[in-house]
């Protein structure tokens, strides 16, 4: 993977207090909400199985240089996926969405809500719209928590039409599942105490115990790095966990010295807990994307087109929603978060 820097410019703020509070109801709120493990219940769009365009999809994305750019044209027509979503009916005529319980100001409880609060962030705002231009009815979604590693499992099992999780599109992800254009651009990044040696991606993270969550794309890229000899070989990345969230409270506990994870998760991190901060600038670039079944083209192009309204839309759209959630974490102005204009190469 290539790496290009990037200035992140980020702080942290807020209190232990909060950040136990939301740690303690994550625990309460898993009980209520749906979550997704290894054995599905079904009921996502599908339009069959694997085939020649899957395989055709796989050796492209083996010569993977852009995959944020590996996607469909927006259309608003409907196709078997879509229409799959728009017959179930009653209680069950909900777009099913796997998303984060966990991660402040993106997709979390608010523990000021009470026990009954809905979830809410930055990509719950996003699943709304779609579910909106969808179904007529922002509300009429079942969210389903997801682990980290079990995104890709999720959508191919068809216990989800769609995963809204932070989930960066790279060269690997797009050999199992069909990517939207991107609707946000982060990097990763380093968090680590405040009064810790550690000064960012660098030698510093010598003999420093690294924690990720498997299946993420920190994990990964700390692995091509290592290998790469770009990592000190004493920094340990074996210590992996399910969910991002996870990693703070090692880092809390003194069972990690560092994490590593997208620069938009670890600044929402470090607003939880004033005593971590981020550590040196991003060291990639990265972007994320709304994830779908490989063969939901229809899907992919509706949610494609959906995000050109949403980035158009100056009231209630993407400026909006980054304004009300993340810019007290990432700062004021938009424009370092905002993905390019999208471009369109898959075409099959």
């Amino acid at each position: 993977m290539s790496a290009r820097r990037l200035r992140a410019g980020l702080r942290g703020w807020g209190g232990v207090g909060a950040m136990a509070v939301v740690c303690a109801l994550t625990v309460v709120f898993a009980l209520l909400l749906p979550h997704v493990g290894r054995t599905g219940d079904g009921g996502a769009a599908g339009t069959g199985g694997p085939g020649v365009a899957d395989a055709a999809r796989i050796r492209a994305a083996d010569d993977c240089t852009d995959p944020e750019k590996q996607t469909l044209s927006p259309s608003g027509e409907d196709g078997p996926a879509t229409e799959a979503i728009k017959k179930r009916q009653g209680e069950k005529r909900k777009l099913i969405v796997g998303v984060d319980q966990n991660s402040y100001r993106w997709g979390y409880r608010n523990p000021n809500r009470g026990a009954s609060g809905d979830l809410e962030g930055f990509d719950i705002d996003l699943v709304h719209r779609i579910a909106q231009d969808i179904l007529g009815d922002a509300n009429a979604v079942q969210f389903k928590a997801i682990p980290t590693d079990q995104r890709i499992p999720a959508i191919q099992d068809g216990r989800v039409d769609m995963v809204v999780r932070t989930m960066t599109i790279n060269c690997e992800r797009v050999k199992d599942v069909a990517f939207s254009a991107p609707y946000f651009k982060t990097g990763q990044q380093v968090l680590a105490p405040r009064s810790s040696p550690v000064t960012g991606y660098d030698g510093s993270l010598a003999g420093k115990r690294i924690c990720t969550a498997t299946g993420s794309t920190a994990h990964s890229t700390l692995e091509a790095a290592r290998k790469a000899g770009e990592l000190p070989a004493s920094a340990d990345i074996s210590g992996t966990v399910p969910n991002q969230l996870d990693c703070l409270v090692r880092l809390q506990l003194g069972e990690a010295d560092a994490v590593v994870t997208d620069g938009a998760l670890a600044a929402s991190q470090a607003a939880q807990d004033p005593t971590v901060q981020l550590k040196g600038d991003a060291f990639t670039e990265e972007y994320y994307g709304v994830a779908m079944k490989k063969d939901a083209d229809d899907l992919v192009r509706r949610v494609n087109r959906i995000l050109v309204d949403y980035r158009k839309d100056t009231t209630n759209g993407w400026q909006a929603s980054y304004g009300r959630w993340l810019s007290a974490t990432l700062g004021k102005d938009p424009a370092k978060s905002q993905p390019p204009a999208p471009e369109y190469r898959r075409t099959g």
